[in-house]
């Protein structure tokens, strides 16, 4: 691979026991397939808007004008993000508002082990569920799991699954999702329709 590549640091931000994640990707990177790296090394389904603020631009999957920023396929990383210590934001539903600060932390990583274009380094705890309520639901949702005392315990541990734990992140589960996302994005040598 001659390419060069990010290691970059994602935060989940304002949450008290930090979340948070390291991951490599290469610098060419799109921020539309950014996004979808984030997703998977965060564990968040891609159900919701999102949009990637550097410095004062916005960028989104469908902007409708200008106004409501600039398309975030047309625009690579490496373009936009080039100093080591950088930071940039990404909002992740724009209801529950999950405000994600990156850092880039390596702008030349390198490591002879690494085998694929994109790869979980390494994280800690376990992302949120979708439509939790932002960060006071999730507070909410954290307490009432850990005490089955709580009038909501038993409704909160059917609905996120009996083996959710807020401590939890495994990164060869993540690096197996961006596996199958590599194979599944990959470039093919004929378009899907005839021309």
């Amino acid at each position: 691979m001659n390419e060069r590549f990010y290691l970059l640091k994602i935060q989940l931000l304002d949450v008290e026991s930090a979340i948070w994640r390291r991951f490599v990707v290469p610098a060419s990177i799109t921020l539309d397939r950014l996004h979808d790296v984030i997703q998977i090394v965060m564990g968040w389904t891609g159900s919701h808007l999102h949009e990637f603020t550097i410095g004062k631009k916005r960028y989104t999957e469908y902007p409708e004008s200008k106004e409501d920023g600039l398309e975030c396929g047309k625009y690579r990383l490496g373009d936009l993000i080039k100093q080591k210590g950088r930071t940039f934001h990404y909002l992740y539903d724009f209801g529950d508002s999950w405000e994600h600060e990156l850092v880039l932390e390596e702008s030349r990583y390198f490591n002879p082990e690494l085998r694929t274009e994109l790869a979980c380094i390494e994280g800690e705890r376990a992302c949120p569920p979708e439509d939790v309520g932002g960060v006071p639901g999730y507070f909410e949702f954290c307490k009432a799991l850990k005490d089955p005392n709580h009038e909501e315990h038993e409704n909160y541990m059917e609905w996120s699954g009996r083996d959710f734990d807020s401590e939890r992140f495994d990164a060869d589960a993540a690096n197996w999702e961006l596996m199958k996302y590599l194979r599944w994005s990959r470039d093919r040598y004929q378009n899907w329709e005839r021309d």
